[in-house]
Parts: C-alpha cells; structure tokens; sequence
C-alpha cells in the first residue's frame, strides 16, 4: 500500500507505527513534515514543506491560529501537488495530525483518497489547563480565544474520513458531534523494550562510581520544566525529601524551555525561578539537572528510580508516564482525570492533588521508607501498560484494522 503520512515535526505520534509500516518492506511510505533534520527510517521518503504563509506579529488574535493553519495547510497541498507530479506518488491513505493545518485541503486535490486525521487536543474553559492554576488569571478574552482555536479542529472533522484520538479523555474533550468519526487507541507503548532491570548503571560526570539500583535515586522528567508538567510543584517539595532522605540523588530531565501553556518570566526559565525560590533549602550537589538525553539514557534513569515522579495539569497524558509504568517505576503522579485513566491509586501508582507539595514530599519519602509498603505497584503498572497500551498487541491491531476499513480490500493489510 501506499501511505502518506503528514506531521510537522516527523516523526511525532506515528513513531512506531510508521517504524512497523516499513518493517514490513512491502508498502510505499512518504512524510511529510517541516521539520529539517528528522530521524532517518529505512523504508521512509521524507518530504520537508514549508507554510505558504505565516500570521504576522501583530496580527488579529481571533483569527491568528486560523491564519497560520491555512498557511500551513496551503503549503502542505503544495508540496503534496509537487509530489505527484514530479514523482507520480498518489497515496492509498493519507494519515496525519490535524493540530496545524496540513491535512485541511487534502480532499480539493485528493477527494478519493481517505484521510485518518489524528485529533489531539480541543480547547475548553473547564476540565484542561484553562483556568486550573489560580497563579494563571483567565482573561476576560479567553472564552473567545479558546473557541477562535478550535476552527482548525471544526475543519479539520469536516475533512478527514476518520478520527484518531490516543484516550478516552482526550476524546471527552472533544463535543459529541465529533464522536461518531473517531476511535480511541493509544499510539502505543513498546513494553517488549521498556522492561525493568535490576543490573542498570548510570554514570554521570559528577559522581565517581556509577549509580545503580542500590542507590536512592528519585526522577522527574518532562519534554521541558514547565507549569503544565508540574516543574513548579516538584521543585517545591524538594526540600522536604532531601532533608528526610540523607542518601537520596535527584535526577531530573528535560529542557529549560515551555511546550504548552504559559512561561515563567524569569530570565533562566522555571528551573531559575524555582532555583532562586527554594534557593539554600536544597542541597544541590545531590540534584542532577540532565537536559535532554538520549533514549538510552532516559531508559535507564527510569530503571535506576526508586520513585519517579509524574506531575501533570488536566492535559495530554504523557508517553513518558505510561513508559516509566511499563519499566515498572514506582510513580507517584497528579490526581487529575486525564491521569487518572492510567493510573489507579496505591494499585498501578500513586496519586496526590497537583498543587499540594506537602502531600508530594510525604508521599516520596514514605515510598521511600517504606519500599516493601509499595512494592506491588511496579509490577501491576507493568501489567497495566501491557494490557492496555502495548503497541503489538493492543495499539497496532487496532490501527491497522481501522486503516483496512478505509481501502479497498484488495489493499488491505495483513496481520
């Protein structure tokens, strides 16, 4: 068959699924993407566009994000025109993420060819990251803003022959005359590779013997310090675990930048805020700042943790959630819906309100304390993940059925 796959930043949400499509050496893959520099994936033609145009600076805020979504979109149906008739590529399937614009004139140039649009996010006053943080005053504005966003989702419905949304709250934040396109499946978590292991060992530049699992080591991580992970909250309890746990390193990962939400006006980001908030309470020579790692190395952060903790406003559950379970870590997360569709407390995990870093601090120290008390959680947030959001076994059969209801069965394929 032949696919085309559609996400700004390649390889995004399809990472295993585009890694199995081409595993299987039978089908014709391109992607599409603006970003400049993607991971190469043998058996995968990457096309790089750029948006046909861009909202000014000063641009009128109600219809900025729908401005930039049609330059974008624009952009992608040229590059995809380009494509076919440069190369003769016409796809059996068009498969992309919906959030930017790229998919939505698709079916001016392509009205025969299906297109499984991925659905990530709708904007609402209640129930997400709007309104949750009482430091974050909503605007007299924002209900109107958070509507003028959601023309791209509106156009998107009307364009796609499917919709894709990773979990049930995801999909709740959507209105329910969206619900009749869409499946619910998550993208998928390999647990046949993210495994525990007692062996692990991690060295880092500023310790002379390398950290293992006789070690206390506590983790955090995010794609980046921010509000909306919880950075804020972590810092905050810091002091608290240090003190009652002697022996116990932080290892933190992630940038010193925002990917959602709001960003701290400190010049140094969040981490110099709260640096300068909590300041001499911390013993920082036991608090290791790791930026971003290599996968590898994440890996074995996770299987080193004695407690992992995963914080979390009312918004996208994070892969690395569901990946540091699979591993088996002891995870200590927020008590809000979109986690509580994963993680069961004092069953697969264990919950706190987001903003208490009271009840943060004394619930690290007595997993800490107390390893026998939790010991049952690794293994059942494992199993949980496995039967769940496994990418073999749950995510794929699940895609690549709803790709065969799509094609002519002749193009169907197999599993």
């Amino acid at each position: 068959m032949k696919f085309l796959f559609v996400h700004q930043n390649m390889p995004g949400q399809y990472r295993e699924l585009v890694g199995w499509l081409a595993s299987q050496t039978e089908h014709e893959i391109v992607f599409l993407t603006q970003r400049q520099n993607p991971s190469r994936i043998r058996g995968v033609r990457t096309v790089i566009y750029k948006p046909h145009h861009e909202s000014a600076k000063d641009a009128y805020g109600l219809s900025k994000i729908w401005e930039n979504a049609t330059g974008t979109g624009y952009g992608a149906a040229l590059a995809v025109r380009k494509l076919e008739k440069e190369q003769g590529f016409t796809p059996d399937i068009v498969i992309g993420h919906t959030g930017w614009g790229e998919l939505l004139f698709f079916k001016e140039f392509w009205p025969d060819v299906p297109i499984l649009g991925f659905f990530e996010y709708y904007y609402r006053m209640k129930g997400s990251i709007v309104g949750f943080d009482p430091d974050e005053p909503v605007s007299d504005v924002a209900p109107y803003t958070m509507f003028a966003r959601n023309a791209v989702p509106f156009a998107s419905i009307q364009t796609v022959d499917l919709g894709h949304v990773p979990t049930e709250w995801q999909k709740n934040t959507f209105p329910a005359s969206f619900h009749n396109k869409f499946y619910v499946s998550h993208d998928g978590i390999r647990t046949d590779q993210l495994l525990p292991n007692q062996n692990v060992s991690l060295s880092l530049s500023r310790l002379d013997q390398p950290l293992t699992r006789k070690d206390e080591v506590i983790t955090y991580l995010a794609r980046n310090l921010e509000y909306v992970r919880g950075f804020h909250i972590f810092m905050r309890a810091l002091p608290a675990i240090l003190d009652a746990r002697p022996n116990a390193r932080v290892l933190v990962i992630g940038g010193n930048d925002a990917s959602y939400g709001r960003k701290s006006k400190h010049p140094n980001g969040l981490r110099g805020e709260m640096e300068a908030e909590v300041g001499d309470r911390v013993n920082w020579s036991r608090v290791h700042f790791l930026g971003k790692v290599p996968y590898q190395d994440y890996r074995k952060v996770v299987q080193i943790s004695r407690c992992h903790i995963a914080l979390s406003m009312p918004f996208v559950m994070s892969w690395s959630l569901l990946e540091a379970m699979s591993m088996q870590a002891t995870v200590v997360a927020s008590d809000v819906a979109s986690v509580r569709e994963a993680v069961t407390h004092n069953k697969t995990g264990l919950l706190v309100d987001f903003f208490d870093h009271n009840k943060l601090s004394d619930q690290v120290i007595d997993v800490l304390q107390n390893p026998t008390k939790y010991s049952h959680i690794g293994p059942a947030a494992r199993g949980h993940v496995v039967e769940n959001y496994d990418f073999l076994t749950r995510s794929l059969p699940e895609h690549v059925s709803r790709i065969n209801s799509l094609v002519p069965k002749q193009k169907h394929i197999p599993m």
